[in-house]
C-alpha cells in the first residue's frame, strides 16, 4: 500500500507542479496505511498563488480512472478515488497562508482570530512532507512557525485553560444533575482542551484529532500521573463511574494548570 500511496503521490504532483500558480505541495501525515482503515487518505495540500484551475479542468486533469469525484469550490477541496483510495486535495492560497501565520508572529493582538479554529493548520504547514517548491516560500513560513515566541503560546495556553475549566465546571454541573448527555458532551470538551493546553505548555501545535491520544501521552512536559489519569478517563468499563471520571478530570486540570 505504501508503494501504491508514493506512485500516486508522485502522479499528482507532477500535474500540479505544471500549473504556473502552483508554489508548492506537501503530503500529509497518513493516520494509516491500512485501505480499509476508515482514516485512511491520501491528503495533499496545494499552495497557490492566484488561482488554480476551475473544478472540471481540475476533474479532467487527474485522469481516467478517478471515481466518485467532488469538489468544493468555496474551500477549493476535491475529493475522490482511485481504485480503493480516497484522495484529497485542499488547495490553500498563498496570501491566506501569510496573513493566518501573521497571527502567530506579528499580529499576535489578532490572536483570537484563530481561537476556535485551533493549530492545527500550523501544524500541517510545519509537519507537511515537502514534494515540489517552486520558489523556496514554504521554507520561509516554516521558520517563522518554528520560532514564535513564548507571547503566543502563553496568550494560547489562557484561551485553552481557560475553556478546558469551564468544561470541567460543566461537567460537576452535569454529575450533580444527572444529566448523562450534557456529560458526555462536557467529558469530550473537557479533554480536548486538556489536550490543547498541554500542546501550548509543550509549544507544540496540535495534531489532527486522530493523533491526539498517541502524542499527548507522548509530551516531554506533563503533569505526575497524567497519563494514567488519562487513560482512566477515558475507559469505557462498567467501574468507570461518572463520579470517578469527574475526580479524575479534577487531578488533571489541577495539575496542567500547576505546570
Amino acid at each position: 500500500m505504501k508503494f501504491k500511496t508514493e506512485l500516486l503521490s508522485k502522479r499528482l504532483m507532477e500535474i500540479f507542479s505544471r500549473w504556473p500558480s502552483v508554489e508548492c505541495i506537501s503530503l500529509n501525515e497518513a493516520p494509516s496505511e491500512d485501505p480499509l482503515d476508515p482514516y485512511f487518505a491520501l491528503v495533499l495540500d496545494v499552495f497557490y498563488t492566484g488561482s488554480v484551475p476551475a473544478p472540471e479542468e481540475r476533474h479532467a486533469s487527474y485522469g481516467s480512472d478517478i471515481s466518485a469525484f467532488e469538489s468544493s469550490n468555496q474551500n477549493k477541496k476535491d475529493r475522490f478515488l482511485v481504485g480503493d483510495m480516497p484522495v484529497r486535495i485542499e488547495f490553500k492560497s498563498t496570501a491566506q497562508i501569510e496573513e493566518l501565520v501573521s497571527y502567530a508572529d506579528t499580529k499576535q493582538d489578532a490572536l483570537w482570530f484563530i481561537k476556535d479554529s485551533g493549530t492545527y493548520g500550523f501544524y500541517r504547514l510545519v509537519r507537511g512532507e515537502l514534494m515540489y517548491s517552486r520558489s523556496g516560500w514554504i521554507d520561509g513560513i516554516r521558520r517563522r512557525l518554528v520560532n514564535v515566541d513564548d507571547v503566543f503560546w502563553n496568550r494560547l495556553r489562557e484561551v485553552n485553560q481557560s475553556k478546558m475549566e469551564h468544561f470541567l465546571n460543566d461537567l460537576g454541573a452535569a454529575l450533580f444533575q444527572s444529566d448523562d448527555f450534557y456529560y458526555l458532551m462536557s467529558a469530550s470538551g473537557f479533554i480536548k482542551y486538556a489536550c490543547l493546553t498541554l500542546f501550548c505548555i509543550n509549544r507544540r501545535f496540535e495534531p489532527s484529532h486522530r493523533s491526539y491520544h498517541n502524542q499527548v501521552t507522548a509530551l516531554p512536559v506533563q503533569p505526575d500521573g497524567f497519563k494514567s489519569q488519562f487513560e482512566l478517563f477515558l475507559i469505557r468499563e462498567p467501574g468507570a463511574t461518572l463520579e470517578r471520571r469527574y475526580s479524575l478530570a479534577q487531578l488533571m486540570a489541577r495539575g496542567i494548570i500547576a505546570l
